[in-house]
């Protein structure tokens, strides 16, 4: 990463430091724009040679505008398939809610509730997306930076697990509020008609707790595929990065990927948190009075078997490959737009 200070007036351009090797480097302009020069090499642009961590001077706000722009652009175009997901996760659902697959369900749903009701329940997911994802990010650059994932140009798997761990801990404290309303109005069957009333009647019946019952499960598996999912992205796009800068291509594919791994080894413990964020809608006794990761385990392996823990796994790969790629090539997109705009 490249940090530029101001010259002595009598030089002829600016001094920086190259912090991975402590080199000293000639920053020069040339057409309007600017070029690092270290010893005999050839000029590299200073704007793609330091995207892949971001300038000292991108603030704060920058960093959570572009993780905001991700989230909320990641879940509103793949909405309609995390409604399948849950649908299909649901255990003993109400008549008319089961389904046989991805495509007997959206065909059915689609009859029989309306197109419009695949994003039943988004305005949820709006306002919680954009926050959350916003925290995210910025805690990931921040502590990516802090553990040294920044320097040069090797493979840094604990800083990106590390990192990826901790912007999860802190989003989902902000976001597990919104996802408990959004998949009380997914469900089949569901009588919320605004996230008002969803919001008001689940407080009012169950109380704030509620809105957290599932966070320890949520942790306990966004931990875990956050912290997979950022080490594989970050392995992927170096390995498949062609050139520098912001390369649409490789944030896309590296981010599918990454995801799609992550996704598939996590959803046992996806399925645990959709039961105790829907138990309220359940008209299972057992599933309504369901309280922690291991309660909720015991009754899907008692009702459903070891396959239970893999119910949804098909929709869940399919929301989370475009969705990871989604949003790391809109983070990636944003963050690209900041720095050229620094630089102009």
């Amino acid at each position: 990463m490249l940090f530029n200070y101001p010259c002595l007036p009598e030089r002829p351009g600016e001094w920086g430091v190259f912090v991975g090797e402590w080199k000293e480097a000639f920053t020069h302009t040339r057409g309007g724009r600017s070029f690092t020069t270290m010893g005999d090499h050839a000029p590299v642009a200073a704007e793609e040679y330091d995207y892949e961590g971001l300038p000292p001077n991108f603030t704060l706000v920058e960093n959570m505008a572009a993780g905001a722009f991700a989230g909320i652009a990641e879940h509103t175009l793949m909405y309609p398939f995390d409604l399948l997901k849950t649908r299909l996760q649901v255990l003993n659902p109400s008549p008319g809610g089961l389904y046989t697959g991805v495509s007997h369900a959206l065909s059915t749903i689609s009859k029989a509730e309306g197109i419009g009701s695949l994003w039943k329940g988004i305005s949820s997911v709006v306002l919680g997306a954009g926050p959350a994802h916003a925290v995210y990010f910025a805690t990931y650059e921040a502590v990516k930076h802090a553990m040294g994932g920044n320097n040069g140009n090797e493979h840094h798997p604990l800083a990106a697990a590390t990192s990826g761990a901790c912007a999860t801990i802190a989003s989902d404290a902000l976001m597990n509020p919104f996802d408990v309303i959004k998949q009380r109005m997914q469900v089949h069957g569901s009588v919320y008609r605004s996230i008002v009333q969803c919001t008001r009647t689940v407080y009012r019946n169950e109380g704030l707790a509620a809105f957290y019952v599932s966070y320890p499960t949520t942790l306990c598996m966004t931990v875990p595929f956050t912290a997979l999912q950022f080490t594989a992205y970050e392995s992927l796009s170096k390995v498949f990065k062609t050139r520098k800068g912001y390369d649409p291509v490789t944030h896309c594919g590296a981010g599918a990927l990454a995801g799609a791994f992550a996704a598939g080894l996590t959803t046992p413990l996806d399925v645990i948190k959709t039961l105790l964020q829907t138990r309220g809608t359940a008209k299972d006794a057992e599933i309504r009075s369901a309280k922690g990761i291991f309660r909720a385990a015991s009754i899907i392996k008692r009702q459903h078997g070891y396959a239970g823990f893999f119910r949804g796994l098909r929709p869940r790969i399919i929301t989370t490959m475009p969705s990871t790629a989604i949003c790391w090539s809109s983070y990636e997109m944003a963050k690209a737009y900041f720095i050229r705009h620094q630089d102009d």
